[in-house]
Formats: C-alpha cells, sequence, structure tokens
C-alpha cells in the first residue's frame, strides 16, 4: 500500500498555534517536504521531533516533487509544509498535492493557520464573501490593470505583499480603488503584530516615514454593503 500525504499547516509566527494534530503527524511522517529545511528544522527542534526534512520549492518541484512520490508509493507517509501557515496557498504545494492524487495516493489536510483568514478575523469587514488574490503582479502596468477588474467587484479583496514592494502596491490601490478605508496587517502573531484600519494615504504616510519590515496581509473591502 502507498503512503499518505499529510498536508500540515504550521504557524506563521507564535508557535503556541500549532495543533496537537499537526504535531503528532509531524512526528509519526517518515519525511517531512518544506520550503525552507533550516526554517522547518528550526521548527522541529523546537517542539523535539527529529523527523527527516527534504526541500520542495519553487526552483526543484519539478525534479522534486517525483522523488517525493516514489517514496510515497514505496509506503512511506510524508508531510507537506510550507515555510508559515498552510500550504498551497501562494506556494508550489498544491502540485505537489496534484501528482500525488494523480498516482493514487491518499492526501490528508492537517488543518492550521494561514495569515488571509487570520487578518480577515481581526479586520472587522464583511468576509462573508471574499476574495483571495495573493501577490499582485510585480510590473506596475500589469498590477494596475489587475487591481482595476478586481475593485469592480462588489467583494472584500486579500492580498499579500512583502516589505520590499508594499509601498508600490498601496499607491496602486490609492489610485485604482479611491480613498476608501483599507486594513493592513503586519507580522501577524509575532511580537510587532498589527491590524490597522485607516484611509490609504494615512498608511503610506506611517510607512514611508520609518524603515519597513514584516510580511504584510492587505484587506480591501468592498466598496458598499449589501
Amino acid at each position: 500500500m502507498s503512503g499518505i500525504l499529510y498536508v500540515v499547516g504550521t504557524p506563521i509566527g507564535n508557535l503556541e498555534d500549532i495543533s496537537a494534530r499537526a504535531l503528532r503527524v509531524l512526528r509519526e511522517v517518515e519525511l517531512i517536504a518544506c520550503e525552507d529545511t533550516r526554517r522547518t528544522r528550526a521548527l522541529l527542534s523546537h517542539f523535539d521531533i527529529h523527523t527527516p526534512t527534504i526541500s520542495y520549492y519553487e526552483h526543484n518541484k519539478l525534479t522534486r516533487g517525483p522523488q517525493i512520490v516514489r517514496r510515497l508509493l514505496d509506503g512511506a507517509p510524508v508531510a507537506l509544509v510550507t515555510d508559515a501557515g498552510t500550504p498551497g496557498i501562494s506556494d508550489p504545494g498544491f502540485l505537489l498535492v496534484r501528482e500525488a492524487r494523480a498516482a493514487g495516493i491518499a492526501v490528508v489536510p492537517v488543518p492550521g493557520p494561514a495569515a488571509v483568514v487570520t487578518a480577515l478575523s481581526a479586520a472587522g469587514v464583511p468576509a462573508d464573501r471574499f476574495l483571495f488574490e495573493g501577490f499582485l503582479p510585480m510590473k506596475p502596468g500589469k498590477r494596475l490593470n489587475r487591481l482595476r477588474a478586481l475593485c469592480e467587484l462588489e467583494t472584500t479583496i486579500v492580498l499579500y505583499e512583502s516589505p520590499h514592494r508594499i509601498v508600490a502596491t498601496l499607491e496602486a490601490v490609492g489610485e485604482v480603488c479611491g480613498e476608501r478605508e483599507i486594513v493592513v496587517a503586519r507580522e501577524l502573531t509575532k511580537q510587532f503584530e498589527e491590524v490597522v484600519a485607516a484611509p490609504v494615504a494615512a498608511h503610506l504616510e506611517r510607512l514611508r516615514s520609518g524603515a519597513v519590515r514584516g510580511e504584510f496581509t492587505v484587506i480591501i473591502p468592498r466598496s458598499r454593503e449589501r
């Protein structure tokens, strides 16, 4: 019989957010496929887990995926994790899941944190329906065009952004979506966590006034209530 691929959610910051089930699975599997082995080993070390790890990320997914599937077909249970949060959300984890399913391997989700849901829970905006966009295009023109399409939708929009691009992204949001109030969350569940609701211009003034650090989640509420 083939092994099982466990898709395991891990903390996005605070290590106390990991579930008892996730810890048990990470101890019991024979291999953990992870985005960055150094970051995952730090997590495992904190919980005294000594399961071997193997890297699986954007630049080796085409060669590493078949290797992991072979281990699964040989009967080894394998856990898939990402650097932080839930695999498959803005990372190539979905490809391994698809390869495993195509090979007839059982895939079992082990739920855990995700920045998109964590930010929405503290934002105080309508989230009965929302669109998760992930990262916007890097090129300014494509970024503006995508935002124009998004801001025409009557739904809450959630974006991820890096510290290096957050100012440019918020400038684009202000240009396309106007000066509506948006929510910017930073360093969720970590020591310097922030969830700030303010007009776009106020966010830009604050971010331009000092060093920009941390990973960001940007929430653009729908333009009118229904």
